[in-house]
């Protein structure tokens, strides 16, 4: 393997708009480091081969994206923690011949909130999840870890409660009309759903009952700042957006693949959001 330049991928279905190679080329790029990262355009049929011979297709890892995360997390040979907490991969890598399933999405977001917010998590006690999908299951996972108690709001309560059920710790469940009751106590809210994203509906909620010193986060970042973000800016809340949880989720990666950790800059910040502002508002990771 004498000579060998580490190469790395997304694989998706479809990646077209990922902006995976975007960041992980310009760390690649500032750091020195000769590597490279791809797109691997991957059908659900075609996934489980092409994962089983990721390193024989020339990758030491990669991110996995929609929609094969799941699938990712069955087929790896080891998972760390929070894959395991979480059920799904969004990231593997190689320990010897072991394929490592991670999930950085938990790491990402917190991650995020640490560098915008420092010592957040010593005022903020109880946080409200908006959604029941993969993202909502890394945020309460990240936020049971830092020891917050979390309501978990939903229009469909099967599906949240079928979230909560996953942890020891669990969240409360709400519906989405009991949502003022959950705002009145939260000193965190989270859109983890895709609402208010380019091309989606908008996320309609009325911030009125949050307090004022509560912090607002919205995972979604195309467009940069959502209608819910900017509402809750002009109440006068600090407020966290989506973009610095998807740089700061791919870090653990590149630092596994590349053998050093990048750090997310504010060049990092401008070159990705310089794309997404010239996009036609593709997202994913």
């Amino acid at each position: 393997m004498t000579g060998h330049i580490p190469r790395a991928c997304v694989m998706g279905h479809p990646v077209a708009h990922s902006r995976s190679p975007l960041l992980h080329g310009h760390w690649l790029k500032t750091l020195e480091i000769p590597g490279g990262y791809d797109r691997a355009d991957v059908t659900e049929a075609d996934f489980p081969g092409f994962l089983r011979h990721l390193r024989q297709h020339g990758y030491v890892g990669g991110n996995v994206t929609v929609p094969h995360k799941q699938e990712a997390f069955r087929m790896v040979d080891e998972r760390d923690p929070a894959a395991e907490a979480i059920g799904a991969v969004n990231t593997v890598w190689y320990e010897g011949e072991r394929l490592i399933g991670g999930n950085t999405d938990a790491y990402g977001f917190t991650a995020h909130l640490d560098a915008c917010l420092p010592g957040w998590d010593n005022e903020v006690r109880r946080a409200v999840v908006l959604g029941a999908g993969g993202a909502a299951r890394a945020i309460v996972h990240a936020l049971l870890t830092r020891g917050l108690a979390v309501a978990l709001v939903n229009r469909t309560l099967p599906r949240a409660r079928e979230l909560a059920e996953h942890f020891a710790m669990r969240p409360s469940v709400h519906a989405f009309d009991e949502l003022p009751h959950a705002l009145a106590l939260a000193g965190l809210l989270v859109n983890a759903t895709s609402l208010g994203m380019t091309g989606r509906g908008s996320l309609d909620v009325d911030l009125t009952p949050l307090p004022s010193a509560a912090i607002v986060y919205d995972i979604v970042y195309v467009p940069l700042e959502t209608a819910f973000l900017k509402a809750a800016r002009e109440r006068g809340h600090r407020t966290v957006d989506g973009l610095g949880m998807l740089l700061h989720q791919a870090v653990p990666g590149f630092a596994h693949w590349f053998g050093a950790t990048p750090s997310v800059t504010p060049d990092l910040r401008a070159v990705v959001a310089s794309d997404i502002r010239a996009s036609d508002g593709g997202a994913g990771t």
